[in-house]
Order: structure tokens, then sequence, then C-alpha cells
């Protein structure tokens, strides 16, 4: 018997503005979304790697509805994934909550470990909110580019591209990370 990992009902790989997509679901929901890279063979590697083949190709109406969401998102839309079916079976409560608060984070709001961690229940455990962000299936549904290390600066970031792709996700939203530009370093007087 298995209890940590999900029966994969089906995944899909597409392309967006961003480059390649690809989501994994199981009957209860989304169970893995790999952030997009270059080619289609490496997510679709990367996504199948962590969810194994799946077992049918027909999309239920909410995959779908989540690719075009996920479309638009590349493209510089506002979209709220908060909606989206996620199945977390196997997650430890720790994470669920961490999860759920991350979840709560709208479309260009960040907060930093630290908050996310008190705003769970579990104040005090920013590193382990971290780790838990860093092993969360589902980045951008579960929204884990929004959370910022302490004093503003971007923090980790596993998905491929590191850092820099979550400063790419948060510019796309209207955040801005890091120091000021150059140009308004110093008045000049």
């Amino acid at each position: 018997m298995e209890s940590t990992s999900q029966a994969t009902a089906g995944h899909a790989v597409f392309e967006t503005v961003m480059g390649f997509m690809s989501i994994a679901w199981s009957e209860a929901g989304l169970t893995r979304l790999c952030l997009p890279q270059r080619n289609r063979d490496a997510v679709e590697r990367r996504l199948l790697h962590h969810a194994g083949s799946a077992a049918s190709s027909a999309q239920p109406q909410w995959v779908a509805e989540l690719i075009a969401s996920i479309k638009a998102y590349a493209a510089g839309e506002d979209v709220d994934f908060s909606g989206v079916p996620v199945d977390l079976t196997g997650v430890d409560d720790f994470r669920l909550a961490i999860y759920d608060a991350a979840r709560k984070l709208a479309f260009g709001e960040t907060t930093t470990y630290g908050e996310l961690a008190k705003r769970a229940g579990h104040a005090g455990l920013a590193r382990e909110t971290g780790a838990a962000l860093g092993a969360n299936p589902v980045p951008l549904v579960i929204p884990c580019h929004r959370i910022l290390a302490a004093g503003g600066k971007i923090g980790g970031f596993s998905a491929p591209g590191g850092s820099t792709t979550k400063e790419k996700m948060l510019a796309m939203e209207g955040v801005r990370v890091g120091p000021p530009p150059p140009a308004q370093v110093s008045f000049g007087f």
C-alpha cells in the first residue's frame, strides 16, 4: 500500500510565452506543476520523474481551465489560482498549514517566511517554512514565489532558474525585489 503519493490520473505538457510547463492530476486535484523550461522534453522528464506516467490523457474541465489560466498568467494577466483543487495526499500537517496560508496571498502580494509561519500558526519557524515551500509540489497554485526572506531579500527558489525565476514571476505581478535601480541610489546632492 502506497500512502505517500497519489495515483496519477493524467498529465499535460503545454507551451506558454514563458516556456514549456507541465501539470499532473489525480481524481482529487492537481498533484504536480512544473514551472517553465525551454523545451518540452526537459519539462516532461521533470514531471514524470515526480508524478509517474499518466493512466489517462482525458482532461477534466478544471484541468483545461487551469491550463488556460496558467497561459494567461504567463502572458502577464492577473490570475487567481485559489480555487484550483489540489491533491496533497501524504503531505504532513505542518506543510499543509504553510501551503494553506500561502494560498491566501493574492496576485502581487508578498510576505516573509517568518510572517507566513506566524499566519500558519507556527511562529518562529521561518527556516522550516522555507524548507516546506522548497518541497511545494504545485508552485504558482501554491504561490511560494510570493514568500520573501527577511529584509525584502528574494530568498531561495527550487524551480528551474532558481531565484532568477522567482524574481521574474514577482516582476510579472508588479513586485520589485532588491535595491532600487542605479538611477535611484542617490539624489545627487
